[in-house]
């Protein structure tokens, strides 16, 4: 919306992790030189830790870039709760390699095929786990089961585990201290200090052609730093921000000023949630009015004939039919895909055919 009026050629402050912005603080140099180190090392554990919105999925990112795809195959691995029992099919599903009604030792034998594969065509397997704080500690053993891969005196596959700091308590539990021992190497991404914030900030305006349009004057960096805390995600979320408020406004200058009232709004429309007590309950609205739009509950009467239609409604529902369906819509899109793929093997096998020479 903005970018048009201050001539820029895209959006500086978005929040997707980009690592064209990549900026090189003191703090991500550093872990960016742990991170290419413990690559080199091809084996074993790379961990990263950071705050929410540090950077550190940019400065992963950043790191595949400069990677050859003619030499690394990377898979990548967003993790919620997920246990020991779902963590290989995942890995599968990540790397492309087929792993349908497969049990645990099927998936095993089925994943270092393929990471021998990789191998014998002159490539290595890189695994790179986000949210790993999320992992239960049986999904994690599962990974560090996954290193013991090797083909002759080569690890097979190589994994970068990335998490909020709450995963390096995880990984100081005593039954880590095997994954503890291949970790090759393990950085903690911090914030940056008032003067990279700044430095960050005219850096993303850079990239996309900022030419002082907005000026951004001294006290508004001072005043953006002492929000955010130098953590990138929330500078460019107050920054995108006051880019807006400055185009509605038909400004071409962000004050100290500016960036005082629209933290206030931010914190206006995050307190704007339901209030709760010291109990953890809901504070009710003074006087017990409702909001204008708002309906009490307690006033609703629900009339006699509508309540029965519902009731009947829920009577007519059979569960056992609606799963026998969906079963049967799973065994009709399973040999969908099993005659897709023996169709997709014959034209292979044609086309290697038509490609072979003839005596």
């Amino acid at each position: 919306m903005y970018e048009s009026y201050f001539k820029l050629r895209a959006k500086p402050f978005q929040l997707n992790p980009d690592p064209a912005f990549f900026y090189g603080s003191r703090g991500h140099r550093r872990a960016m030189a742990y991170l290419e180190y413990g690559l080199h090392q091809n084996e074993g554990f790379i961990v990263v830790t950071g705050e929410i919105g540090a950077g550190k999925t940019t400065l992963v990112r950043s790191l595949l870039e400069r990677l050859e795809p003619s030499k690394v195959v990377a898979a990548n691995l967003v993790s919620t709760q997920v246990d020991q029992n779902d963590i290989l099919r995942m890995v599968a599903v990540a790397f492309g390699v087929p792993s349908r009604g497969l049990d645990k030792a099927g998936l095993l034998l089925a994943l270092e095929t393929y990471f021998v594969s990789l191998a014998a065509a002159g490539k290595r397997a890189l695994l790179i786990v986000d949210e790993a704080q999320n992992l239960y500690e049986k999904a994690v053993e599962e990974l560090r089961m996954l290193s013991n891969f090797q083909l002759e005196d080569h690890a097979l596959l190589q994994s970068f585990l990335v998490g909020q700091p709450e995963f390096r308590e995880v990984m100081q539990s005593p039954q880590m201290q095997q994954l503890r021992q291949r970790v090759i190497a393990s950085y903690h991404l911090g914030p940056m200090d008032a003067e990279e914030t700044r430095a960050y900030i005219e850096h993303r305006l850079h990239h996309v052609g900022w030419e002082n349009d907005p000026v951004f004057a001294p006290e508004a960096f001072d005043a953006i730093y002492g929000y955010t805390g130098g953590i990138p995600r929330r500078i460019n979320a107050l920054c995108d921000r006051l880019m807006l408020s400055a185009f509605l406004a038909e400004c071409h200058e962000v004050s100290g000023e500016d960036v005082r009232e629209i933290v206030a709004e931010l914190k206006e429309e995050f307190d704007s949630a339901p209030r709760r007590g010291t109990n953890g309950k809901p504070v009710p609205f003074q006087g017990g009015a409702f909001a204008p739009g708002s309906i009490d509950p307690a006033r609703l009467v629900v009339p006699q004939g509508l309540a029965g239609q519902v009731a009947g409604m829920a009577a007519g529902f059979d569960v056992q039919r609606i799963e026998a369906r969906i079963v049967g819509l799973e065994h009709s899109l399973s040999a969908t895909l099993d005659v897709l793929n023996q169709l997709l093997a014959a034209v292979r096998r044609d086309g290697t055919t038509e490609d072979s020479p003839h005596d």
